[in-house]
């Protein structure tokens, strides 16, 4: 949802070329290493009818006119966000009966309108009612109700406390020299409750493929907890003996996974490449894709991912403006998540249970920041060949000069 969309990639059929690799078969996990509770409640694999979704949903029906006297007749002040899809309005219904509420008073709501032309955003709308009108968990956004009236398209999303701030990574000084930026812990913390929110769709009793992981839809609130946004192009999961599905190429330049592009061949693995792109703008401060950069650094990856595996160069992928808020080993841990997400081949990936696994470490490590000095000898060192080798990612990594302290960021909505 969020207040920044970005083009997608739209395919009529799949694409069958350049990728020979072999994917990785269909996998759930049981989220035994995360606390968060979760629904159990499992999404029907078979296809089903408009009507099976609205009934099985468990969501309140909106009118149209309850809509337009929640948003205050949909007026230009009122809105959140606008892409694709439509636009995002802010709203207030009551919290206890779930009608219209006058504005300023009752539960903040925010209601996206669907733009009324084509198919496709119908077939997204009622994608987004069928997963979330029925997966509960702290790290996704909470739909609470629907509009379907002639040819009016709208949905009622709680949970996101947009009398507040309603932001997302794009807001945060990720892409932009010019604001404050996050700091390092609040950094693994949006990475950890991402990866957390994207394992839950992975699990067994779930087998959703999110299919648009990107940092425009990880919407935080003032806490910097995630909620993961925008359904509309998740996917059911492989059954049986498949190893993939296959479907139109959907999604964002610059996430997508590169086997995923070539033949529309979708799995788990697909969300995990997506992820490492998340992860990598979220170390380096910098848009996944951006014309504004050099030419060889437009597209973050292809720049930084050679750079992930040199203990030289690795340095050069994170964003400068917080050096010193965490450790060599921290640094080089992180570094290498980022590498394994984004293996060309699939199956070297990890699962999100590993993901999940790995950022939990590095949130809750106590490890102290190196100095930006420390940093600099340690590239001189490799690059001049004097001195020790450069440490290896381990827990006895970690530099012994205390962290900066830096103040706590913005809790303002910030351009990039």
């Amino acid at each position: 949802m969020g207040s920044c969309f970005s083009v997608r990639i739209k395919a009529e059929s799949p694409l069958h070329n350049d990728v020979n690799s072999t994917y990785g078969n269909k996998e759930g996990n049981d989220l035994s290493c995360t606390s968060s509770k979760a629904s159990p409640i499992s999404v029907p694999t078979t296809p089903r009818t408009e009507g099976e979704i609205l009934q099985s949903s468990n969501l309140r029906s909106f009118s149209f006119n309850e809509l337009k006297t929640a948003t205050r007749n949909f007026r230009p002040d009122s809105v959140l966000g606008e892409g694709g899809f439509g636009c995002v309005f802010k709203g207030w219904i009551d919290e206890r009966l779930f009608t219209a509420a006058k504005p300023g008073t009752g539960m903040v709501i925010a209601v996206k309108r669907l733009n009324q032309e084509g198919f496709q955003g119908h077939h997204e709308w009622l994608a987004e009612i069928n997963y979330l009108g029925q997966l509960h968990h702290p790290n996704l956004v909470k739909l609470v109700g629907y509009c379907l009236e002639d040819d009016h398209r709208l949905l009622v999303i709680l949970n996101i406390p947009v009398n507040i701030i309603i932001k997302n990574l794009k807001h945060l000084g990720i892409g932009s020299s010019y604001v404050q930026p996050l700091s390092w812990s609040h950094r693994m913390k949006i990475a950890l409750g991402a990866a957390k929110g994207i394992a839950f769709l992975h699990s067994d009793k779930v087998q959703v493929i999110y299919r648009d992981v990107k940092s425009s839809n990880i919407l935080l609130d003032s806490n910097y907890n995630v909620k993961l946004s925008d359904f509309g192009l998740a996917k059911d999961g492989p059954t049986g003996d498949k190893s993939h599905v296959s479907t139109r190429v959907m999604g964002t330049y610059g996430y997508a996974a590169p086997e995923y592009m070539a033949t529309g061949h979708l799995t788990i693995r697909s969300d995990v490449y997506s992820f490492g792109v998340v992860l990598l703008e979220i170390l380096s401060g910098k848009r996944a894709m951006d014309k504004n950069r050099p030419g060889r650094e437009q597209n973050l990856v292809n720049w930084a991912k050679p750079c992930l595996t040199s203990k030289r160069k690795v340095f050069e992928v994170f964003d400068a403006r917080i050096q010193g808020q965490y450790s060599l080993s921290a640094a080089l841990k992180a570094a290498n998540l980022a590498n394994q997400c984004l293996s060309v081949e699939p199956k070297f990936r990890p699962n999100m249970v590993e993901v999940v696994r790995i950022l939990e470490q590095l949130h809750d490590s106590n490890d102290v920041g190196c100095s930006q000095n420390e940093h600099q000898r340690i590239s001189t060192r490799k690059s001049t060949g004097n001195g020790p080798k450069h440490r290896r990612m381990s827990a006895d990594g970690a530099c012994n000069e205390k962290a900066a302290k830096y103040p706590r960021p913005s809790t303002s909505s910030l351009d990039i």
